[in-house]
């Protein structure tokens, strides 16, 4: 897709969200929930949408948080529920309905005292507290659509296991909510937000506080503190805002905070690659502001509104691909956490690099392909048996110095500080880092594009088989595997992806949009990256025929 004009710049101020008219539509607006655009749907990562659109309103609120009062009840789930919320403009209103239901069905709501709560900061608190509870088990809210565009909203559910819940919790869930619209909310349970906040059952607990101080236990900060290096930050206007100045101060560290400004318009933003704001630590357009600074940091770092992904700048190469910095994390974690079991694999999506294949060849360690989704990675973050889970966009947690889970979705604090260790324990940034492991390994060429896409091409590019595709050789090299299953536990890709010696693409539809996304990879050229993309682009468009 072309780039538009206005990427990489600020926005002028009447192409900004309008956030009162957003408001205004959260509490005004009423989604009809036999139109599926306005119904209640759960993704990779919990319902999404906006109040504009009437697919993320206050009904949706009472009936998703209702939805997850009963599957609490009906799963025997009576310990606490920790629940937190970002910067975005439906994100506040979205958490004041969502304690009125949690108010009005007695569950006991661990709330942060007037601060924002970062996704990984709610995940680390449930593992927290079921790990030291001697009954009931704690679960978790958190309000957030991510790196999306200002004007969206979005609520995800994290089961006991703190981590992001899997298709048989959410499509439950979803079905609850959406007949407790089309009953016209007959079922929800709440009380006004002024009962609600000073209900007994509402508790405030100090996420931050007790986030910061666990760090020392993940990252090595007298290695860092030692070096003398210079950190950046740039918050990006995120629910960790005010985490990073705890931080710095908590470990001694020289680390600058760039931008401390939070506004739900996100003015303050450059343009992504489409012309719209979108949060995304991963894009040159998205993270312009933070680039035009590397050369005062020795490494910088952010993340998007919920602190899931991270965004890596060095003075030596700006902005890494976010798969090259999965690579030297893996690399550099596996040799240096020495307490970590000795059989804890690698996790990897099936859509990241497969120069994380050669690396675990490397490290003699089994790497675990799976599909898109983080919570893959849970059960084997829980029990050790994962030392690391990453996804290509830019999202990654690991194991603490002693092999115990940290936390079980992505954590773009962690990976963040991981950049100023590797950077102080070694003397190379991870850009260098990244050079010595392509002279060994391979130099990757990676992109994904998207391209339009029909529902009715999204449902045939989704049920694909192997078989399907009649394909011998691929830009130049013979074909040696087919599949549209993820090797390690055999669960669907959501599309297909196809492998030679030296290059891949895979191709899978959007859960939200009318695009297909491409994903490919070679080991030869850019290039040759080229001719794998036209090449892909042919086979998929031949399987509208």
């Amino acid at each position: 897709m072309k780039t538009h004009p206005l990427a990489g710049k600020k926005l002028p101020p009447e192409m900004l969200v309008d956030v009162k008219k957003l408001i205004e539509a959260y509490y005004g607006e009423k989604p009809d929930a036999r139109l599926p655009e306005q119904a209640v749907s759960f993704g990779t990562s919990g319902h999404r949408g906006s109040s504009l659109s009437r697919s993320f309103n206050e009904n949706h609120i009472l009936a998703v948080t209702q939805a997850v009062c009963d599957y609490r009840k009906e799963k025997g789930i009576n310990g606490p529920l920790f629940i937190g919320y970002d910067t975005h403009a439906l994100s506040r209103p979205a958490f004041e309905t969502a304690l009125e239901v949690l108010a009005g069905n007695g569950v006991t709501a661990m709330i942060a005292d007037n601060d924002f709560t970062p996704t990984p900061a709610v995940s680390h608190a449930i593992l927290a507290y079921n790990a030291s509870s001697p009954s009931g088990l704690a679960d978790g809210i958190v309000i957030t659509p991510s790196h999306n565009p200002p004007s969206d909203g979005g609520l995800k559910y994290d089961p006991t296991d703190g981590g992001p819940a899997d298709v048989s919790i959410t499509s439950r869930i979803q079905t609850y909510a959406n007949g407790l619209l089309k009953d016209g909310l007959k079922g929800v349970k709440r009380i006004p937000f002024g009962k609600a906040v000073k209900a007994g059952t509402t508790r405030l607990h100090d996420y931050r506080g007790n986030y910061v101080k666990d760090l020392r236990n993940i990252i090595d900060f007298g290695v860092i503190r030692s070096s003398g290096i210079r950190l950046g930050v740039d918050p990006l206007g995120g629910s960790g805002v005010n985490y990073w100045g705890a931080i710095a101060e908590e470990y001694g560290l020289d680390m600058e905070i760039v931008n401390k400004a939070i506004d739900p318009s996100f003015s303050f933003m450059t343009a992504d690659w489409d012309g719209k704001i979108r949060m995304d630590p991963s894009s040159q357009y998205a993270m312009k502001s933070l680039i035009s600074l590397k050369d005062r940091f020795e490494v910088a770092f952010a993340a998007d509104p919920d602190y899931d992904r991270h965004g890596i700048v060095t003075s030596s190469g700006g902005l890494m691909q976010p798969n090259n910095y999965l690579c030297v994390a893996v690399d550099y974690l596996f040799r240096t956490r020495n307490r970590w079991r000795k059989d804890a694999a690698i996790g990897k999506t099936a859509v990241s690099s497969s120069l994380l294949n050669r690396v675990g060849q490397g490290l003699s360690r089994k790497v675990c392909e799976v599909p898109v989704g983080f919570k893959w990675f849970v059960k084997g973050l829980v029990d050790g048996s994962f030392g690391f889970g990453g996804e290509e966009s830019a999202g990654a947690s690991f194991l603490r110095f002693d092999g115990g889970a940290w936390t079980t979705d992505k954590d773009g604090i962690i990976m963040g500080l991981l950049s100023g260790e590797i950077t102080a324990a070694t003397g190379k940034d991870p850009s260098v880092y990244f050079n010595g492991l392509a002279e060994k390994y391979g130099r990757p060429y990676s992109e994904r594009h998207d391209a339009p896409c029909t529902p009715e091409m999204k449902k045939t590019l989704k049920g694909i088989k192997p078989e399907d595709i009649d394909v011998k050789e691929l830009a130049g090299d013979p074909v040696k595997q087919i599949i549209n299953a993820a090797p390690f536990n055999g669960e669907p890709i959501g599309g297909v992806k196809i492998s030679t010696e030296n290059s891949w693409f895979a191709a899978r539809p959007s859960g939200t949009e009318n695009i297909y996304k491409i994903y490919a990879e070679s080991f030869r050229s850019p290039e040759h990256l080229a001719r794998l993309f036209s090449e892909a682009e042919k086979i998929i468009n031949g399987l509208r025929s």
